[in-house]
């Protein structure tokens, strides 16, 4: 259990910066995916607005003793909304509520439906928080559009608080004349509507509104002189530098018992190659799905993994080609030399380059990894120079045709005992 947390925040839907906090290792993250017993996901759809389909869902709710959140955000029209819903059904109780009421006129109206002496509470977004009502199993939102994700997932959130099935209706102009952003909204809000699904729709907003300003105070939009990509990996640096460095000490008890490897120091470690790395047409001939396998095996780090996709490929492609077994092992090859603090590996020539940690003044050059590639230099002088070259260090190794052999080098240096130098 941590001992220096001072804060704890708890929300449905954290606003992008401070989800962009979390993600980047400045703030800490639990999420609770564990919903109360005896509920069920809300059963949420997008439509366009029509007289039929509110019908039909008041009278499903009424049917079965219940009673029905109406939200619109326009004061202007909420009694015509209230005559048409009296007009289709004329057994309905409806009554209104909204912020521009008294406010004993409005808590009683919020305790009459409470009392279920309403069948209908038609009201603006002031229901959006603080109001649980286990029999209200059904919510219409009318211009649903015009709504942030935030907003649509916390009034949702006020049906499906019992044991009933909830449902949730989302009311808009046709799809096709929203904009390219409220298409995204109403979809995830629609998509993710199981028990717990929060943190994805907050993941949904960040990647439609931006991370915002960290340090002004803007909570959400785009980078844009950088790009999101960049700023993204230059922040997470940073934030791993500070973790290392200045606050070190704060730290210091989620990095108690680790292993003292290089990947602490280096967060993603590229290759480059002249070697022929591929799956050729003649084997995968299916463009689309030959770019997906190489997505799918960019993305692995485990060792099983990567395992299971090989025997998956012989499955289906059959006996893989030579130069597809070359690629599948830089997949290796990116593993161990970012375990050995290596930022960059090249394999160019007949030769293999191993560039190590940029910064100097790093503790890697005093870590268990470093030691490992110093004993390596040591076991092979023949074979390896050290250089430095405009403030960035390297390792050569000669004679290197291949990744196996590659590998096969990176395999010894892991398995060199560092403090035997």
């Amino acid at each position: 259990m941590k001992v220096n947390v001072d804060t704890l925040t708890l929300t449905a839907t954290p606003i992008p910066r401070t989800l962009q906090f979390s993600l980047v290792g400045a703030r800490d993250l639990s999420v609770i995916q564990t919903p109360p017993p005896n509920r069920y996901p809300i059963q949420t759809e997008v439509h366009t607005f029509s007289d039929e389909i509110i019908t039909d869902a008041i009278n499903f709710e009424m049917s079965r003793n219940g009673q029905v959140f109406f939200v619109n955000n326009r004061i202007s029209n909420l009694s015509e909304l209230k005559a048409m819903i009296e007009r289709n059904i004329p057994d309905c109780r409806v009554c209104i509520g909204h912020g521009q009421m008294e406010p004993a006129e409005l808590e009683k109206i919020i305790f009459d439906f409470v009392n279920y002496d309403y069948d209908v509470l038609l009201a603006t977004t002031i229901i959006e928080s603080g109001i649980d009502i286990p029999n209200a199993n059904t919510i219409i939102i009318n211009n649903a559009q015009q709504f942030g994700l935030s907003d649509l997932h916390q009034l949702r959130g006020r049906v499906g608080r019992s044991n009933r099935k909830a449902f949730c209706y989302l009311l808009s102009p046709p799809l096709t004349s929203l904009t390219q952003e409220a298409r995204r909204r109403l979809q995830a809000i629609e998509n993710f509507s199981e028990l717990g699904s929060g943190i994805h729709i907050a993941m949904q907003d960040l990647d439609i509104r931006g991370a915002g300003n960290m340090l002004g105070a803007e909570q959400s939009g785009f980078i844009a002189d950088l790009g999101y990509e960049t700023y993204q990996k230059i922040l997470e640096e940073a934030v791993d530098e500070l973790k290392s460095e200045e606050f070190a000490d704060l730290y210091a008890d989620n990095t108690e018992g680790h292993r003292d490897t290089g990947s602490e120091y280096v967060r993603e470690t590229y290759i480059e190659s002249d070697l022929e790395l591929m799956f050729p047409p003649t084997y995968i001939p299916n463009d689309s799905e030959r770019i997906s396998l190489y997505r799918e095996l960019d993305n692995m780090e485990e060792e099983r993994d990567i395992l299971a996709f090989t025997e998956r490929l012989k499955d289906r492609f059959g006996k893989i080609p030579k130069e597809g077994k070359e690629l599948i092992r830089i997949v290796r090859l990116r593993r161990m030399a970012k375990k050995l603090g290596m930022e960059k590996v090249v394999l160019k020539k007949g030769q293999m380059s191993l560039f190590l940690v940029n910064n100097p003044d790093s503790p890697y050059y005093q870590s268990e990894a470093f030691g490992k590639l110093l004993g390596f230099i040591q076991k092979h002088p023949r074979e390896c120079n050290l250089r430095e070259q405009n403030g960035k260090r390297s390792i050569v190794i000669k004679n290197v045709p291949t990744v196996e052999a590659a590998c096969g080098y990176l395999q010894e240096m892991e398995k060199i005992n560092s403090t035997d130098f």
